[in-house]
C-alpha cells in the first residue's frame, strides 16, 4: 500500500477535526475524499503531508511512518499538495513558479524536461510562462498548482478543491488532465466537494462527516448508494 492512514486523529487547539479516520491508497489509483464543509478533508491532506501533526494515529508512506517528518522532507520523499485556492505566487511569473516546484531538485535537464511536460499537459501556461501568476483567470491559476506541484516529481498527488470557483468547461478540461496525469503514473488523493465529480473521475472513495469515515466504497458503488445520493448527489 502506498499510503495509509490508522485511526488518525488531529486537532485545532482543543478542537478535534480528525476523530480516529482510517484511510488507504494504493499505487495507481484515484482515491476522493468527500464531504461537507468541515468535515475535515483539508485537515486530513495537511496530516499527510506533515503541516499538521496527529495527536494520535499512524501515517505510513511506502511502510514508513511520516508522523512528525518536516514537509519539505515528505515533498522529497514523494508527496505534493495542490492547496485549495491553488495559493500560487502572484507577483512571479508562471515560469518562475514553476521553478520553485522544483526547488529541492538539481537535475537540470529532469527539470527542463518536467517544465516541457507541464507546457504539453497545459498549452497555456506556455503562452503565459512570462506572465504574472497573479493575471491569470482562476482556471489558468489552478492549472499551475498543478503543474508547480508535478515538478516535485511527485509519487503521490494530493489535490484539495481542484475544481473550487471554475467554471464547469474549465473543470472537465482540468479534470481531464487530472485523469491523464494519473494514467502516467501518479498515485491522486482528491478532495473533492463537488461529489459527482470525484466519483467520475476516481477508483474509490471515503464519505467523510465531522471527522470521522461513515462510508468506503468503490466510487461506482457510491454512486448508488442511496445515503449518497440523497446527501451529496442533489438526487
Amino acid at each position: 500500500m502506498l499510503l495509509e492512514l490508522d485511526n488518525v486523529k488531529t486537532y485545532y487547539g482543543n478542537i478535534r477535526a480528525l476523530k480516529g479516520i482510517s484511510i488507504e491508497v494504493a499505487e495507481g489509483e484515484i482515491v476522493c475524499l468527500i464531504g461537507g464543509n468541515g468535515a475535515g478533508k483539508s485537515t486530513t491532506l495537511m496530516t499527510i503531508s506533515g503541516v499538521l501533526t496527529p495527536e494520535e494515529g499512524s501515517v505510513q508512506y511506502q511502510g514508513r511512518s511520516i508522523v512528525s517528518v518536516r514537509p519539505d522532507n515528505i515533498v522529497q520523499m514523494g508527496i505534493c499538495q495542490v492547496p485549495e485556492g491553488r495559493m500560487i505566487f502572484p507577483l512571479l511569473t508562471v515560469m518562475e513558479n514553476l521553478d520553485l516546484g522544483a526547488y529541492l531538485r538539481k537535475d537540470k535537464d529532469g527539470i527542463k524536461a518536467d517544465i516541457d511536460r507541464v507546457f504539453d499537459l497545459f498549452p497555456v501556461l506556455r503562452e503565459r510562462s512570462n506572465q504574472a501568476g497573479g493575471t491569470l483567470s482562476g482556471g489558468e491559476q489552478q492549472m499551475l498548482a498543478i503543474g508547480r506541484a508535478l515538478m516535485a516529481r511527485p509519487k503521490l498527488l494530493l489535490l484539495d478543491e481542484p475544481s473550487l470557483g471554475l467554471a464547469p468547461i474549465v473543470v472537465d478540461s482540468i479534470f481531464d488532465i487530472i485523469r491523464q496525469i494519473n494514467e502516467e503514473g501518479t498515485t491522486i488523493l482528491l478532495v473533492e466537494q463537488n461529489a459527482q465529480l470525484a466519483l467520475k473521475f476516481s477508483h474509490r472513495g471515503y464519505v467523510l462527516e465531522t471527522g470521522e469515515i461513515t462510508l468506503a466504497d468503490t466510487s461506482e458503488a457510491l454512486r448508488k448508494n442511496e445515503q449518497v445520493k440523497k446527501a451529496y448527489l442533489g438526487e
